[in-house]
């Protein structure tokens, strides 16, 4: 049984700020993170702003700038879009393998960025895009990597009254190879014990570009910045790629939980990056 609680429904993103700058509660899109932590007992406020009404965020935009998503949009969303694929392929295998279908559904983008938690999925496929996060107030907005948004595990740098209204990214080099592996202990409707989402461009033989993000080894989902830096401006060997995997898994920083132990992280990190960086490389170089 849910606790009592106070519910505000705007229907339209002026009035969802307004609510939030004179503080009538806590917004949420989905409810699939708060509905269980209420009923857990785990989730202490007891006042709530829905986004669940503001169509107005829910939208996918392609065009020769890149990508945009509104923070209402749904998993379900990403998965069936038709573009997806080849606008972040990585994007669109994170939300095919994301919970269950009814989930999907309901579940938003702007949820699983904000929640904050190290095992959200849509997160390294963003990070690897290079992703920025618009952020709304009643006053304006402001843009922000996504990378610089998390401050620890689950908080972030959202100002009071500010709302994360959108996320986009520029388009994919051609060439570019963007994946995601996601490691549970099921197929599907499973909470990731190791994520990682690699992107990578070559050009004459070396790599020009790279991006490597990690989810559930650390207190939030990270991009593996001394990685990258060993392998950019280089042409990829088994050996550098080994390297390179073990900068990833040394700037990790896993728990042990029900899930997988600490130390099956570290392993497993070092083991992902490895086999991604090495379908990325034959991939990018091979165009």
């Amino acid at each position: 049984m849910l606790p009592p609680f106070e519910l505000s429904q705007p229907t339209t993103l002026p009035e969802a700020l307004s609510a939030l700058a004179a503080g009538d509660g806590q917004p949420y899109a989905g409810g699939t993170i708060l509905v269980p932590d209420l009923r857990g007992g785990r989730e202490k406020c007891r006042r709530f702003i829905s986004l669940a009404g503001l169509e107005e965020l829910r939208f996918i935009g392609h065009d020769d700038e890149g990508t945009t998503l509104g923070a209402c949009t749904t998993i379900a969303d990403i998965a069936k879009d038709p573009e997806m694929a080849i606008a972040a392929p990585a994007l669109a295998a994170a939300a095919d393998v994301f919970a269950g279908a009814m989930v999907r559904s309901v579940a938003t983008i702007g949820g699983n960025i904000c929640c904050g938690s190290p095992s959200a999925d849509m997160v390294p496929a963003l990070l690897t895009l290079g992703a920025e996060v618009t952020l709304s107030n009643s006053e304006g907005k402001r843009k922000i990597p996504l990378s610089a948004f998390y401050a620890d595990y689950k908080k972030s740098v959202l100002k009071p009254g500010e709302l994360l209204t959108a996320v986009s990214w520029k388009p994919l080099r051609q060439s570019a190879s963007h994946l995601f592996f996601k490691l549970a202990r099921r197929k599907g409707d499973a909470i990731t014990v190791t994520g990682v989402s690699v992107m990578m461009a070559a050009n004459d033989g070396k790599c020009s570009k790279v991006r490597i993000a990690l989810g559930s080894v650390a207190p939030t989902v990270f991009r593996a910045s001394q990685a990258e830096d060993m392998l950019r401006g280089r042409a990829l060997t088994a050996e550098l790629i080994e390297k390179a995997a073990k900068a990833a898994a040394d700037q990790c920083s896993p728990i042990d939980d029900s899930r997988a132990s600490a130390a099956y992280r570290l392993q497993t990190a070092q083991a992902l990056v490895r086999r991604q960086l090495t379908q990325a490389w034959h991939q990018a170089s091979s165009v």
